[in-house]
């Protein structure tokens, strides 16, 4: 039996890794100059030394390593992370309905940003991302202290009740500072609908040592996701130390979608539709759910950025409509079908 479960287990690895490189070389090839998977494989083999092939690197080097392969991985970390925080915040707040926003953490990313942005003449490249990430994380530790406060009590109830206060609160400063500056409003709205255009490997290199730690934490405490579904006083009883372990996961899922979105922008959907894809066919269990999430959440937002940029090329629609164009039906589709899986 235990040997079963072994291959299995590896089986589905080795699927995963498959999935994962198949679409992250399509993607590399495909845009408005197409390139081969040769030219692809040799470029990554020069570039990291390793002796693959005898071929020489072409003309199609630059575009590929300092333009396509960096947005491309971009892309599968930033999705990784989205969709295992909204797997995360469903399970901790038994609510199939969760997303990686819930307490405030689009709202306070869009005015960092737009602070950024209206107060620098030309904000660098490094700006923007850091006043967005220093702004959902204040939203995030704003909503965590009212939700946990005496008056609102110590409940996940009081948490989300928070972060819609604490979102409106953000995005109504925001709103009020874009009409003081009108001409700025084009960047902050570029920003809000989201990109994953890069001029090299900074942007990676930026945010994933942070979004792979708190990937980390989030696969560590897969199996306690499912002790939640009980509910609170169960799982005391169950010798769950609820509160520190709610706590946990909500910072590295808050953390991480900071980080994924101080470079990105907001791009919407990915943290509600992937898990509930993946539920269709795995059922509920976070066990499976999360691990499966950072492997289908990166591979779906490589996707939906390769439709953002090929669809009108050489024109390119923002990431963030994509997902929305995607997303909302097929949610919508869910909810009428009455596929949902419920979280209790």
């Amino acid at each position: 039996m235990i040997a079963t479960v072994k291959r299995v287990s590896s089986f589905s690895i080795a699927v995963c890794a498959v999935a994962i490189i198949l679409s992250i070389l399509l993607a590399t090839c495909i845009g408005a100059v197409g390139i081969a998977p040769s030219d692809v494989f040799a470029s990554i083999a020069w570039h990291l030394r390793i002796p693959f092939t005898d071929q020489s690197v072409g003309t199609s080097d630059v575009i590929i390593w300092q333009l396509r392969l960096p947005r491309v991985i971009l892309a599968f970390v930033v999705g990784s992370m989205l969709a295992s925080a909204g797997a995360a915040y469903q399970g901790t707040f038994r609510n199939p309905l969760a997303d990686p926003y819930l307490l405030g953490v689009s709202a306070g990313a869009g005015l960092g940003a737009t602070l950024i942005i209206v107060t620098g003449s030309n904000p660098n490249q490094y700006l923007v991302p850091f006043g967005s990430f220093l702004g959902a994380i204040t939203a995030v530790a704003l909503t965590y202290t009212l939700g946990r406060s005496a008056i609102a009590g110590r409940s996940s109830t009081a948490l989300i009740l928070a972060g819609v206060a604490v979102a409106n609160l953000l995005t109504a400063l925001q709103t009020l500072i874009q009409q003081q500056h009108n001409d700025r409003i084009r960047e902050v709205y570029s920003w809000v609908l989201g990109t994953l255009n890069t001029t090299g490997w900074s942007d990676v290199r930026l945010v994933t040592p942070y979004i792979c730690i708190c990937l980390v934490v989030l696969y560590r405490y897969r199996r306690v996701l499912d002790v939640f579904g009980v509910g609170d006083e169960e799982a005391q009883t169950m010798g769950l130390p609820v509160e520190r372990v709610r706590a946990t996961v909500i910072i590295a899922a808050s953390l991480g979608t900071a980080a994924a979105v101080s470079v990105t922008g907001l791009i919407g959907f990915v943290g509600v539709i992937v898990p509930h894809v993946l539920r269709l066919f795995v059922g509920n269990s976070f066990r499976i759910l999360v691990p499966l999430s950072i492997v289908f959440g990166g591979i779906f937002l490589v996707f939906a950025d390769l439709l953002a940029r090929t669809v009108l090329a050489p024109a390119e629609i923002p990431i963030g409509i994509v997902t929305a164009l995607i997303g909302a039906p097929f949610f919508l589709y869910v909810l009428g079908s009455r596929r949902v899986g419920g979280i209790s």
